[in-house]
């Protein structure tokens, strides 16, 4: 895949504001139709490169007793959950991020790592310092406290479209899968097990204060129903 030197636009400026998300369980097919009807409006992430797809891999942790996890079960409100995002297996951007839910909304803050931050996170070695970046030393107290550990990794492939009126960001995800070699989550190949049945895919819509009707329109397929769909929740079952 074309290399990323940068995340994309929604991901690397902090994110000030709560955020509507909807997700969606797909066909291939489902998903081939969506996109035909959206990409005469929407523009693809000029981040994505020339295919319009990257590979994303996410690190999330949780405590021993798997709080982060119970919570997003029994629908907790507000809750939220650490990890570790890079992009096409490439260690020279990585970025810790802290996602939040409340009020059905969520909110996402974020920073960038060294490779010998993310080494010192991954070991539980990482030490909470005053002029460190506040959600670094947040995680870094969260380790020495609560033994926040790396419990999995959530890879796939994402094909993402933007609209700016409402700050609107369409995606579909492939091949969601789930490993715990964390040793290899910067190889090209990592072994994955799927975390949902073939020929299943992802859509996710996102948006500020509002959707437009029409893309709304654009979207809608009598099939498509919403869901409450946790890709570490998931990969958390599918890893044991």
């Amino acid at each position: 895949m074309k290399d990323i030197t940068q995340l994309l636009h929604a991901e690397d400026v902090k994110q000030e504001k709560f955020r509507n998300e909807l997700k969606y369980i797909c066909t291939e097919g489902e998903l081939q139709i969506i996109q035909a009807r959206i990409q005469s409006v929407c523009k693809k992430d000029i981040h994505a490169g020339l295919t319009g797809i990257y590979g994303i891999r996410s690190v999330y942790f949780d405590d021993p007793q798997d709080h982060c996890l119970m919570e997003n079960e029994n629908g907790n409100d507000p809750r939220e959950k650490f990890r570790i995002r890079i992009y096409n297996a490439q260690n020279n951007r990585i970025t810790l991020e802290c996602k939040k839910k409340e009020r059905a909304m969520t909110h996402k803050d974020s920073c960038r790592l060294t490779l010998e931050q993310y080494n010192e996170i991954m070991n539980g070695a990482i030490i909470p310092r005053e002029n460190q970046n506040p959600l670094l030393r947040k995680l870094a107290l969260q380790i020495s406290s609560s033994a926040l550990r790396p419990k999995v990794i959530a890879a796939y492939e994402r094909t993402p479209f933007v609209y700016p009126a409402g700050n609107v960001r369409i995606t579909f995800d492939r091949n969601i899968g789930s490993s715990t070699d964390f040793d290899g989550f910067f190889e090209e190949k990592l072994p994955l097990r799927p975390i949902l049945s073939k020929g299943q895919h992802v859509l996710e819509v996102k948006y500020d204060e509002f959707l437009p009707d029409f893309l709304y329109r654009l979207l809608e397929l009598g099939s498509l129903r919403q869901t409450a769909f946790s890709k570490y929740a998931l990969c958390r079952y599918y890893s044991r």
